[in-house]
């Protein structure tokens, strides 16, 4: 195993003075994969004030649990004491641990068999548990009883699927009806601790494997709203599977970026709510705006930044849009949707077309790559499609005898309009008459009109 240079000079010094020290759990389990670790976790026989002594840059950062962060030039790395953890209240953290000479009592505790490896240059590698079989058959494993592992921290049940996700793995058995049986317990668990393994799940390369979650019970708990839309079939031209088959789909089939695939699971999530039937055909009349209501509860609750929240819940509000491959109707999307999100928007409409009835989806790609083309040449051009874009603005507009407002902003909107559709408009002098004329329309304060795929 290829351990880094300052990782192997922390477990040669600490071995150096007498105690065990080993490389262990997920930058162990990297290794084997071929896959390069990010970090490298060492645990050693020596006390947290032992390691202190030995070097000299250190800061406590779990001291109380024995964890030693050990400075050597600009890199970091976590050091822990062998421990036994004593019993654990909530389900997340051991009221008490017990400092221990012994290596496999240390991992013992550990949550997964594929995690439970040790290893340093001399011993090799310390595989008590058979996470290399476990490896090889592609399985999760519980080190141990699996509940309870579980009772000890709930979190595990999620980490359980993400693993399961990042590596293409299966569960096993015994482990998945544990996961089962104590999926309510995940209530006790922090909304940040939820929200940091849920996007880990969704970003890897099987987002998919969310629907395990819904099947064990744990969407249920944690995101209640998934749960409703299994099985809810879409009666229409556009769609042949139901709205979560239509949901995965569209996940795996956008990039992994976080705000690109939570889009993807919130987008529908509204047609349950709207879902009408007429004629035998089914109507999801405003479920993007629904959906994206929903959203921004969602991420609310699981303690999102604002910047993530307002993104996706923009991204999904217009993921539906309807509009056609020509000049004027891309630069009337482009201020509905705004030029920020635009790229992702299109990528977005673009997972959501692949996931719809394969007899549609040739000629709404064949449409979708129109639109793009002409929003490039709008860019490129410089077309107007925003307020900041006119020819004037408010004070232009105030000195022109426009009063202040409600009525100076629908001036301006109103403008906006005129030049999406005439692009010539956008000139100080005509703007200025135009907006003469527009301030008296009795319609100036009606909302924009725009239309969404059912």
């Amino acid at each position: 195993m290829d351990i880094p240079e300052k990782a192997a000079m922390v477990i040669k010094e600490l071995m150096d003075h007498g105690f065990e020290a080993y490389a262990v759990g997920g930058c162990v389990r990297d290794s084997i994969l071929g896959r390069r670790p990010e970090d490298w976790d060492i645990t050693t026989s020596a006390r947290p004030e032992q390691v202190k002594h030995i070097f000299p840059r250190t800061i406590d950062t779990g001291i109380e649990h024995g964890t030693v962060t050990v400075l050597m030039d600009r890199e970091s790395f976590e050091v822990t004491t062998y421990r036994v953890d004593g019993d654990y209240e909530d389900h997340r953290h051991p009221k008490e641990v017990t400092f221990t000479a012994s290596l496999e009592e240390d991992l013992k505790r550990r949550d997964f068999t594929i995690n439970a490896m040790a290893y340093n240059p001399e011993t090799g590698l310390v595989d008590i548990f058979h996470g290399i079989e476990d490896l090889k058959q592609g399985i999760i494993r519980c080190v141990g009883n699996p509940e309870a592992r579980f009772n000890e921290d709930a979190l595990r049940i999620l980490r359980a699927i993400r693993f399961s996700a990042q590596l293409g793995f299966c569960i096993d058995e015994a482990t998945r009806r544990a996961m089962s049986g104590k999926a309510e317990d995940l209530k006790e668990v922090s909304a940040e601790r939820v929200r940091v393994e849920l996007v880990k799940l969704l970003i890897s390369k099987h987002p998919e494997y969310i629907r395990e979650a819904c099947r064990l019970g744990i969407t249920r708990v944690i995101l209640p709203e998934y749960d409703r839309i299994v099985g809810v079939a879409q009666h229409t031209p556009n769609h042949i599977y139901d709205v979560e088959e239509h949901t995965l789909l569209a996940l795996k089939n956008i990039e992994p970026d976080t705000s690109l695939r939570l889009t993807m699971l919130f987008h529908d999530f509204g047609k349950p709510v709207v879902k009408k039937t007429d004629g035998g055909r089914d109507i999801f009349y405003k479920h993007p705006e629904v959906s994206a209501e929903m959203c921004r509860r969602i991420l609310k609750r699981l303690k999102f930044d604002n910047h993530t929240l307002e993104k996706v819940y923009r991204l999904v509000k217009w993921h539906g849009l309807k509009y056609l491959p020509n000049d004027v109707s891309v630069r009337r999307a482009l201020n509905r949707v705004g030029s920020d999100i635009f790229e992702d928007f299109i990528k977005v409409q673009r997972a959501d077309i692949s996931a719809k009835n394969p007899v549609v989806v040739p000629k709404k790609m064949r449409q979708l790559a129109e639109k793009e083309a002409i929003y490039r040449k709008i860019i490129r051009r410089g077309d107007c499609f925003h307020v900041k874009m006119l020819a004037v603005n408010g004070r232009d507009l105030i000195q022109a005898g426009i009063p202040q407002g409600p009525i100076l902003g629908a001036v301006l909107e109103r403008l906006v309009e005129r030049v999406i559709d005439e692009p010539e408009l956008n000139e100080r002098e005509k703007l200025l008459e135009l907006a003469d004329s527009v301030k008296s329309d009795p319609t100036i304060f009606d909302e924009k009109e725009y239309f969404f795929e059912h």
